[in-house]
């Protein structure tokens, strides 16, 4: 075993790095679905009323 396992908990580490994994997963996966390319598939920022199948555009 390397020296540094004697310092450092394995399980720790692993634990820690998942956990940065995933904060950087959802940080992404908001700032994603925020923007206004996909917020209005989940409606969640739409400022217009979302189009409706069967509705007159412009009129």
């Amino acid at each position: 075993m390397h020296k540094i396992w004697m310092v450092v908990d394995a399980r720790r580490v692993g634990f820690l790095a998942a956990a940065g994994v995933m904060a950087v997963a959802v940080i992404l996966h908001f700032v994603v679905m925020s923007s206004p390319r996909y917020c209005d598939h989940w409606g969640w920022c739409a400022t217009t009323p979302t189009f409706v199948p069967g509705q007159r555009v412009g009129g």
